[in-house]
């Protein structure tokens, strides 16, 4: 059925509700704006569902997100889990409680017990509850990081990581069995509650979640002790995290933390901020303002759904606040943890750290040096989630660390997703020692680089919005899948991997073998002298990326060869 008569039909047909009709008919006779609301329907990838909220097929609204959560509910009724229920959680975005509020009654419509967060909660919270109340899945209703136009709704299974193959493809296929809005169920609240399908999780959660953190402290007396000097500027970006994130530090003994007041209350028009993401520097501006004012020594942000941590720390060289990028954060954390629990005699034989393909690549010397095993996974932390399962399952490495370059990092196992909670404990417990060795988060990284080699990445981006944008990235893909250069910025390709057809190329040995991961549509190219770069289109938003890794002589010599390789993919692209 073409977009026009689909948009016909939400306006005529009695199931749509009058407020849904009556934005539709403020676009009456846009044909450009019906064709984008309704050419598709909005598609429930490996993650879920993202799209900008409103009405029509092809956008987040109570009807895509029933329909959703109705495939879903076909599938943990196949299992015959539904006894074991779901957990249901969301963040501050525009729509995000009635989002939460719709999925849990089409869940209890469909005898799977719903259990519901009754306010706002960062996503790793999620992912900790659902294994705490043994449930079958779980999810969150948010769109992370994306401008305030967006919202989403992300999938977990029982392990706490979110849905990764066979199941992703399974709960897939019922999703998109359902053809038909008449074949979603819903049914009235006070039915669900009456029927026991829909129970409210109790604040218990948050003082399990909070204990569950607190033990993941290495050196508590070190932070009682530096605690009470250490200044900490922080920032949820109008997002879940400022109440736990500012718990968690105060019942460590941080005493002195500062937070954003334009920014401290939930507000999902995020209106002090273009694009609510930590690793935008503009995100920042009235961060580094507080922080100039109280002379404070690490500056930190997290996204609306407190998955991801941004971090500034000032540099005792210059005076001035240093952007560390995701790479540089997780490295700070990573060698912090693994320093201190070999010198504890804490670190176990089968340690293992485990990052994904487009991070930085200082890990690998990080890892060789404490003789730990490194594990890069596809891009995505539901894959880093899953190696912990598979750990669990095998029996064979104990998970001692998680990161990834955008932004995101898991310490423990209490959580199988990115937790910027924790990571914002991690980062100041490592300040907090950092200056009990009377050096900072900067001289810190410095030595870091002198020890490991200047190690640089960059991230550019092309956003290619709407079907023909759809269009475009995929003929892109397929010209450089079709003719793979043999160099890029001049530097030569010594390996070739293609993802989607499972080939790995060594250029060097002539050798070809499978890549060991699973198929994904993702181009990933090795060069010499350490350098390396990757292509892959997002999965969340209408972009295609093009991740770069250098390594120089200084951080100069770094900069400039990042820069000629960004320069050289434009061109690619």
């Amino acid at each position: 059925m073409e977009a026009k008569k689909i948009y016909e039909f939400w306006l005529e047909n009695a199931y749509f509700d009058e407020k849904t009709k009556e934005e539709l008919r403020e676009i009456a006779g846009d044909e450009k704006e019906i064709e984008e609301r309704f050419y598709k329907n909005l598609a429930f990838g490996t993650g879920g569902l993202r799209g900008i909220i409103g009405a029509g097929t092809n956008r987040m609204n109570i009807y895509t997100v029933r329909k959703a959560t109705q495939g879903l509910a076909n599938y943990i009724v196949k299992q015959g889990a539904e006894k074991k229920g779901a957990a249901i959680a969301y963040d501050s975005r525009n729509m995000s409680p009635e989002f939460a509020e719709e999925t849990a009654l089409c869940l209890a419509a469909n005898g799977v017990k719903a259990y519901i967060f009754p306010s706002l909660k960062p996503t790793p919270m999620l992912s900790f509850a659902l294994r705490e109340l043994g449930c079958t899945a779980g999810i969150v209703i948010t769109a992370s990081h994306n401008p305030a136009e967006y919202n989403g709704y992300k999938v977990y299974w029982e392990d706490g990581a979110q849905i990764t193959a066979p199941k992703d493809q399974e709960i897939i296929s019922e999703v998109n069995a359902i053809t038909d809005f008449g074949q979603v169920k819903t049914m009235p609240k006070e039915e669900a509650v009456k029927s026991g399908l829909y129970e409210v999780i109790g604040p218990d959660m948050d003082d399990k979640y909070m204990e569950a953190l607190k033990k993941l402290a290495i050196h508590p007396e070190i932070i009682r002790k530096e605690g009470e000097n250490l200044k900490i500027v922080y920032t949820p970006l109008h997002g879940t995290g400022n109440l736990p994130v500012r718990r968690i530090l105060k019942e460590l003994g941080f005493a002195n933390v500062y937070v954003v007041q334009e920014q401290e209350l939930p507000d999902g028009n995020f209106p002090t901020v273009p694009y609510p993401n930590p690793e935008d520097k503009k995100a920042f501006a009235l961060a580094l303002k507080l922080a100039e004012k109280v002379d404070a020594d690490i500056v930190l942000a997290t996204d609306p759904d407190a998955d991801r941590l941004g971090v500034y720390a000032k540099d005792e060289k210059t005076g001035q606040y240093r952007s560390f990028t995701g790479n540089m954060s997780g490295m700070l954390i990573m060698e912090y943890i693994l320093s201190q629990k070999k010198k504890l005699g804490t670190l176990p034989e089968n340690g293992a750290v485990v990052t994904t393909i487009v991070s930085g690549k200082m890990a690998r010397e990080i890892a060789k040096e404490y003789g730990v095993t490194l594990i890069e996974t596809l891009t995505g932390f539901k894959y880093i989630g899953e190696q912990i399962k598979f750990f669990e399952q095998n029996d064979n490495y104990g998970f001692l660390f998680g990161y990834e370059e955008s932004y995101g990092c898991l310490v423990g196992t209490h959580a199988r997703d990115k937790d910027a909670v924790a990571a914002v404990m991690a980062l100041c417990e490592a300040a907090a020692w950092c200056r009990n060795q009377g050096i900072t988060l900067c001289s810190q990284m410095d030595k870091l680089f002198e020890k490991y080699g200047y190690y640089m990445e960059g991230l550019s981006t092309l956003t290619l919005k709407g079907q023909d944008g759809a269009k475009k990235i995929k003929e892109m893909m397929e010209s450089i899948r079709k003719d793979t250069p043999a160099q890029i910025g001049g530097l030569t390709v010594t390996q070739f991997r293609d993802y989607m057809e499972d080939v790995l190329a060594d250029y060097k040995t002539g050798e070809t073998k499978t890549t060991g991961l699973p198929k994904s549509d993702v181009l990933y190219f090795e060069l010499e002298g350490g350098a390396w770069c990757c292509i892959r289109p997002s999965g969340t938003e209408p972009k295609i990326k093009f991740y770069i890794g250098v390594k120089g002589t200084d951080e100069q010599d770094a900069g400039r060869r990042l820069e000629a390789m960004k320069r050289a993919f434009l061109e690619l692209a």
